[in-house]
C-alpha cells in the first residue's frame, strides 16, 4: 500500500496557551515518536498546503471566516466561545490544516496514493457552518467531503468519526444531504451533548446519519460489536466513492479527555476493518485526519498504529 503523509512544522504556531489540552506538543512529540519508527522513511510526504477560500465557502458561512481572520489579527483570546482559544497566527494556521487535507484528497482521488493521513492542527469536527467549537476553526474534514464531490466529481463519500466526542458539525452540516454519510462511535452523553441513537439525518438525508453513542467506560469489545453490527454493514449498503476517517484518539484509555478505555492495537482493528470496505466499494481510498487525542504517548502510539496499519494492510488476510 503506498500511504501518503503530511504535516508541518507551522501547525505548532497555533498557540492556545498554557494548560490548554489542544496543544503544539500534540504533533511535535507525535511526530518524534513517527520519525524513530523503521517505516517512516517509506511515506510519500507531501507538503501542507494552504486551504483556497472557496473551499472553505463551500461549508463555512462568509462572516465566520471574516470573524475568524479578523479576531486572529487583534490578538482576542479566543473565537465565538473560550473553548476556541486563538492567537495571531491561528486564521493561518487553520488554513493550512484545511488546505493540507485537501492536498492529500488531491493524491488519494487521482491515484497517487492508496490512502493518506494528515498530521494538523487545529482539529475542525466540532465547527458549525457559521461558529467554531470545541477547539476546532473550520471543519477540515467536511471542506474535503465537498471538495472531493465538486473537485474530483466523487458522488457519495462515507464519514467516519471515532473521536470520542461527537462530531456535532459534521453531522449538522451534512444531516440533510444523502450524498455524505456520517458515521460516529463516541462517548455518550458527553461534550457537545449531540450524537444520540435517534438522531439519523433530516429530510432527504434521513438514514445517512449513523450514530453510535458509548457509555463511560465501553472498550474494544463495544467497539468491535458497533463496527460489526452496525458500522460495516451500512458502509458496505451504502457504496461510498471514497472514506474519509475523523481520527481522533481521545477514546484511548488514557486520555485524559473521555472515559472510553479503547486500547492502541484497535485502532488498528478498526482502521483494518475500514480498509476492508474501503477496497470492497472504493478502490482502497481512504483519507484520514487528526482531530483529538490529548495523552501524548496514547496519541503518539495510536497514531502510529494507525498509520503502520494504512501503510501494510495485508488484502489477502481479512479476518473480520
Amino acid at each position: 500500500m503506498k500511504t501518503a503523509f503530511s504535516t508541518d512544522p507551522l501547525f505548532l504556531s497555533h498557540d492556545t496557551g498554557p494548560g490548554h489540552p489542544e496543544r503544539a506538543a500534540r504533533l511535535s512529540y507525535t511526530l518524534e515518536h513517527l520519525q524513530s519508527q523503521d517505516w517512516f522513511s517509506s511515506l510519500d510526504t507531501k507538503p501542507a498546503a494552504a486551504c483556497d477560500l472557496q473551499w472553505l465557502y463551500g461549508i463555512h458561512d462568509h462572516e465566520l471566516v471574516a470573524r475568524a481572520q479578523a479576531s486572529c489579527k487583534n490578538g482576542l483570546p479566543y473565537l465565538d466561545s473560550p473553548d476556541v482559544a486563538i492567537s495571531k497566527e491561528s486564521f493561518d494556521i487553520a488554513l493550512l490544516a484545511a488546505g493540507t487535507v485537501l492536498s492529500l484528497a488531491d493524491t488519494v482521488a487521482t491515484g497517487g496514493a492508496d490512502n493518506a493521513f494528515a498530521l494538523i492542527r487545529p482539529p475542525g469536527h466540532h465547527a458549525e457552518h457559521d461558529t467554531a467549537l470545541g477547539f476546532c476553526l473550520f471543519n477540515n474534514i467536511a471542506i474535503a467531503a465537498r471538495y472531493l464531490q465538486q473537485h474530483h466529481g466523487l458522488e457519495k463519500i462515507v464519514v467516519v468519526d471515532w473521536d470520542v466526542h461527537h462530531g456535532n458539525g459534521t453531522q449538522h452540516l451534512f444531516e440533510e444531504d444523502p450524498s455524505v454519510f456520517y458515521i460516529s462511535t463516541h462517548q455518550y452523553p458527553h461534550y457537545p451533548g449531540t450524537g444520540s441513537r435517534s438522531e439519523e439525518g433530516l429530510g432527504a438525508g434521513k438514514g445517512t446519519t449513523l450514530n453510535c453513542p458509548m457509555n463511560a467506560g465501553a472498550g474494544d469489545a463495544d467497539f468491535t460489536a458497533a463496527f460489526t453490527e452496525k458500522i460495516i454493514p451500512a458502509i458496505d449498503n451504502y457504496r461510498p466513492d471514497m472514506i474519509l476517517i475523523s481520527a481522533g484518539f481521545d477514546a484511548h484509555r488514557d486520555d485524559p479527555l473521555g472515559a472510553i478505555n479503547l486500547s492502541t492495537a484497535h485502532y488498528a482493528w478498526m482502521t483494518e476493518r475500514l480498509m476492508e470496505c474501503a477496497d470492497r466499494h472504493c478502490e482502497g481510498r481512504i483519507l484520514s485526519a487528526l482531530e483529538g487525542g490529548y495523552d501524548l504517548r496514547a496519541l503518539a502510539d495510536s497514531v502510529s498504529t494507525h498509520i503502520e496499519t494504512l501503510m501494510h494492510f495485508d488484502k489477502t488476510n481479512t479476518a473480520t
